[in-house]
């Protein structure tokens, strides 16, 4: 089978669809990671995967421009011969769907990790491009053979408004995480002491959050529950995470200086730091499925996150952690409260969820799934053919 993987980033199909591209070339197929130069194009031929360079612009709305981005998918797709392209991401789902149907490529997925900013509140400038969107999700998966979403939320919701078929819909909760990789005993007690020691949090209990500095992951609420919770001498907030320059929905560095909040910025070591963490804290208002909290779940921590849509499929409300609603600090500092009192609480639901990620969010897991739709859908594709 040959097989094109899409993007507008190499980083993305680098960082979170290389373990699936590598088990393909193992298996004897031919893959092609078809996406921008950037940092990590060349690195792909390491693990036998051929890189297709091609150009568009992320950020531009122009129609010429956009139209010319379908074109350079196509000119770069079409001398392929691809039996299958799987897209990621809005721009690829979209402007690659219709590239791959004018090539006249067999098969055709996408995926959609999330529907993304615009759903979180009902402004005007939200509803409108949302109409957008979904007109034309509509006109792309009708070109489509599967679509494959992360969260059961988000198909639900698109089926409801006539975007999808519910036949075409098919769910693989996340993109995995490496269990191995994440794991509480790779990371040494004593690297744990020493980070403590220079962070000055020893004897301290640890709360984390790692995202984004931006408002609708729920940075004004972590740190809310900080003030709420100011009155335990021994607790240490944590953010971990920059701000998005040029993005309304950032936090401002004023803000994030201020409180009882330790804002950290970018780190290379969220590994340890998770390590380091007894709670670990996810307020956002709506995620794909976030891989902070895989992370951290795989970590053996205890997670305090929000009933939305992504965030409820990595917790089970008191199995693993506690879900609460959206943007409301109080419910979030009582259920950090209570996991701060009930340290052996805090273990077991720690060790439900390293459990739960490796039961079903293991990247083995996940790419024997994607692996098994590929092959169904070529299965499909032959059984038509002898027809």
């Amino acid at each position: 089978m040959t097989i094109g993987f899409l993007s507008h980033l190499d980083l993305n199909l680098y960082l979170f669809r290389l373990p699936i591209m590598k088990k393909l070339v193992e298996q004897g197929h031919t893959v092609y990671a078809i996406c921008p130069r950037g940092d990590k194009f060349e690195l792909f031929e390491r693990d036998g995967i051929q890189a297709v360079a091609y150009k568009i612009q992320r950020s531009s709305l122009n129609p010429l421009k956009e139209l010319k981005a379908v074109y350079n998918i196509y000119r770069a797709i079409k001398p392929l011969e691809l039996e299958m392209i799987h897209t990621f991401t809005a721009k690829p789902n979209i402007y690659g769907t219709v590239a791959a149907k004018m090539a006249k490529i067999p098969k055709i997925i996408n995926l959609v990790e999330g529907l993304g900013s615009f759903y979180i509140e009902d402004s005007p400038k939200n509803i409108m491009v949302r109409t957008l969107i979904e007109k034309l999700y509509k006109l792309v998966f009708s070109f489509s053979d599967k679509v494959i979403f992360v969260n059961s939320d988000d198909p639900k919701y698109l089926a409801s408004k006539r975007v999808i078929a519910k036949d075409k819909i098919h769910i693989i909760k996340s993109v995995g995480i490496d269990t191995q990789v994440f794991n509480p005993n790779n990371v040494k007690k004593e690297t744990v002491q020493v980070l403590r020691k220079k962070l000055d949090l020893v004897n301290k209990t640890v709360v984390l959050m790692v995202a984004r500095a931006i408002w609708h992951k729920g940075v004004r609420e972590f740190y809310e529950a900080a003030s709420l919770l100011s009155h335990y001498p021994n607790v240490q907030f944590i953010l971990v995470g920059e701000i998005d320059e040029g993005n309304p929905s950032s936090a401002n560095k004023a803000f994030l200086q201020t409180g009882d909040v330790l804002w950290m910025g970018h780190r290379d070591d969220v590994l340890e730091l998770t390590a380091m963490s007894d709670i670990y804290v996810l307020p956002s208002y709506r995620e794909g499925v976030p891989r902070t909290l895989l992370e951290a779940a795989s970590m053996a921590k205890p997670i305090v996150t929000t009933n939305t849509v992504g965030c409820r499929e990595v917790v089970k409300n008191g199995e693993n952690g506690f879900l609460v609603p959206i943007q409301d600090s109080e419910s979030l500092a009582e259920k950090i409260e209570y996991l701060l009192k009930h340290e052996d609480e805090r273990k077991i639901m720690g060790e439900n969820g390293r459990i739960m990620a490796i039961n079903e969010f293991d990247v083995k897991n996940v790419v024997h799934q994607y692996i098994t739709l590929y092959e169904a859908l070529k299965m499909r594709e032959e059984n038509e053919t002898n027809k």
